[in-house]
C-alpha cells in the first residue's frame, strides 16, 4: 500500500503455498506478486537475486526500517502498561519484532524480561540461541507460516543473544489451541505465528503466578481453511444427537 501511495512499483516474492487470501490482498494493492520456492528461505534468496537483477531496492524481513516500525508498537506497549511488565512473550519470525521490542525496552530503562517464541516445527532460532551460533533447521510448521524460516538473520541473532532471556518452542497443537482461545475469549482472529506468544504463556502459566505478563499478538493473516482446521468450524456446526429430532 505504501508503494502504491508513493507511486512506486512493488514486487513481492512469496513461496508456493503461501496464504491465498494474503496473496489476493497484496495483488489488490497493485503489487507484482511472484511465487517462488518451497519455503520462506528460498523466496528470500530469490528476492535478493531478483532485486539485484532489476536494480530494485530490497526490503527484507529484517530491514532496519521494519525493526524501527516494530519498536514503535513496543514503545506504546511498554509505556501504557504501568507498573512495568515482568515478562513479555514475543514470536520470532526473522527477528524484527523481538529486536524492536528489545530496543524500546532498553530505551525506557525497563527490567522486563523478553522471552522469544518459535514453532517447535521451525526451531532455527531456538537452536541458534542455545548453541550461540547460526544453526539452520527444517521449517515444517503448517499452521505458523510466519515463523517458518530455516536460517536465522545474523544481525538479529546478535541482538537476540544480547537482549532475550530465553526462547520457548510451542507445538502445532498448542498454537491451534491459542488461536481458538483468542477467538472464543476475545473475538480476535490470530494467525498461527501471532498466537504463538499466547501458546508459550499458557505453557509457562505455572511459573507466571503473581507476575505481570505481556503477550504480543502480531497479526490475523490466516486463511479460512486453516482457521477451520483448528477446530472452529467443526465446533460451531456440530449438533448433539438428542437435538436432531
Amino acid at each position: 500500500m505504501a508503494a502504491r501511495l508513493f507511486g512506486l512499483k512493488a514486487v513481492i516474492v512469496v513461496p508456493f503455498g503461501n496464504s491465498r487470501e494474503k496473496n489476493c490482498s497484496m495483488q489488490a494493492q497493485g503489487v507484482e506478486l511472484i511465487e517462488h520456492g518451497s519455503d520462506f528461505q528460498e523466496s528470500l534468496e530469490f528476492a535478493w537475486a531478483l532485486a539485484d537483477e532489476r536494480g530494485f531496492a530490497m526490503v527484507d524481513s529484517f530491514h532496519e526500517r521494519l525493526v524501527m516500525g516494530t519498536a514503535t508498537y513496543a514503545l506504546e506497549f511498554f509505556k501504557e502498561t504501568p507498573p512495568p511488565l515482568d515478562v513479555v512473550f514475543i514470536p520470532i519470525g526473522l527477528g524484527s519484532s523481538v529486536c524492536g521490542a528489545a530496543a524500546a525496552r532498553n530505551a525506557l530503562g525497563l527490567g522486563t524480561r523478553i522471552v522469544g517464541v518459535v514453532a517447535a516445527a521451525s526451531p532455527f532460532y531456538a537452536r541458534s540461541f542455545a548453541q550461540r551460533s547460526v544453526v539452520e533447521a527444517p521449517a515444517t510448521t503448517r499452521i505458523a507460516d510466519g515463523l517458518a524460516c530455516r536460517i536465522p538473520n545474523r544481525a538479529a541473532l546478535e541482538e537476540i543473544w544480547a537482549n532475550v532471556s530465553r526462547i520457548i518452542e510451542v507445538s502445532e497443537n498448542e498454537i491451534a489451541s491459542a488461536m481458538r482461545a483468542y477467538y472464543q475469549d476475545t473475538h480476535n482472529v490470530a494467525e498461527g505465528a501471532a498466537a504463538a506468544a499466547l501458546a508459550a504463556a499458557i505453557q509457562e502459566s505455572a511459573n507466571l503466578k503473581g507476575k505481570r505478563v505481556g503477550i504480543v499478538l502480531t497479526g490475523g493473516n490466516v486463511d479460512a481453511s486453516v482457521f477451520a482446521e483448528c477446530g472452529f468450524l467443526r465446533k460451531r456446526i456440530s449438533i448433539p444427537e438428542r437435538s436432531r429430532s
